[in-house]
């Protein structure tokens, strides 16, 4: 309950949203399934992405990490993030969360990828891992580098 009402607190200190509106990516296989992404920002702190979590699994997770990828307008890698879900994520269970984007400033111009990337069952040492990258450059449009002259 303290981490909803701090959520409602910094939604009404932050000011509007910028104008960049996270991706989402999802491995095919993934156990947790990101929506309802947003970007909070302030004028003297860094953007927060808020997200919910739902464990698409009939297993209790006991955790996992979500990662964030920050393309510039020409659909270079600026920044990459891993951060912690939440813990415990129950069978077919939701929760709300929070990843700060401290790597690098956000641009307007900027495409934020977001993406669960490892997981873990409950009781278990066993983790499933993806390599989200690809599918990140893929839905942040990135373009080849121009040749060097």
């Amino acid at each position: 309950m303290t981490i909803l009402s701090g959520l409602i607190l910094l939604a009404g200190l932050a000011a509007p949203p910028a104008d960049v509106t996270p991706v989402v990516v999802q491995a095919p296989d993934s156990p947790v399934r990101l929506q309802h992404v947003h970007v909070l920002t302030a004028s003297d702190a860094p953007p927060v992405l808020v997200y919910e979590a739902t464990n698409l699994s009939p297993d209790e997770l006991e955790q996992f990490t979500v990662i964030a990828f920050v393309f510039n307008a020409e659909g270079r890698l600026k920044a990459r993030q891993v951060a912690p879900g939440r813990r415990t994520l129950e069978a077919k269970g939701v929760k709300y969360s929070t990843m700060v984007l401290d790597g690098s400033p956000i641009e307007s111009t900027d495409v934020i990828v977001i993406g669960v990337n490892q997981a873990q069952k409950a009781g278990s040492d066993a983790w499933w891992r993806a390599d989200l990258q690809t599918l990140a450059q893929e839905a942040a449009g990135r373009r080849p580098s121009p040749p060097a002259r």
